[in-house]
């Protein structure tokens, strides 16, 4: 009877694991999100990029633009703006995980087609 509950113990934390693993957004390429901005609207993603620029406190966030070399200047689908509590440095390379927005307005001209809010970031491993 040890034996079974000690399996059933081992098979529940590995779904355990497995849901956690589940859970992870997927990775896109800024070029793709651009392309699925609409299906993906109010879901999790992850990006990995480069920090191109940064604005730090306004209005209570921090702005960040990622590059990934995907897309171009041209379609305008290589720049992906960031918001979030945590920063970076310019240069440096991350993984930012947040929820995507489409069509935002914060006023005054600051008009998004495209955006990550509430992202986290982390330093690319």
């Amino acid at each position: 009877m040890k034996t079974l509950a000690a399996l059933l113990t081992a098979c529940l934390l590995g779904l355990g694991s497995l849901a956690a693993i589940a859970a992870e957004p997927p990775v896109k390429t800024i070029a793709a999100l651009y392309q699925d901005k609409t299906s993906l609207a109010g879901k999790e993603v992850s990006i990995k990029g480069k920090v191109v620029k940064v604005n730090n406190g306004v209005m209570n966030k921090n702005f960040l633009h990622v590059q990934d070399g995907s897309g171009t200047p041209e379609k305008q689908d290589n720049d992906l703006t960031v918001t979030s509590q945590q920063t970076a440095k310019v240069g440096d390379q991350v993984v930012v995980s947040g929820r995507v927005d489409v069509n935002r307005d914060f006023g005054y001209g600051y008009v998004y087609p495209l955006l990550l809010e509430e992202a986290r970031i982390a330093p690319v491993r």
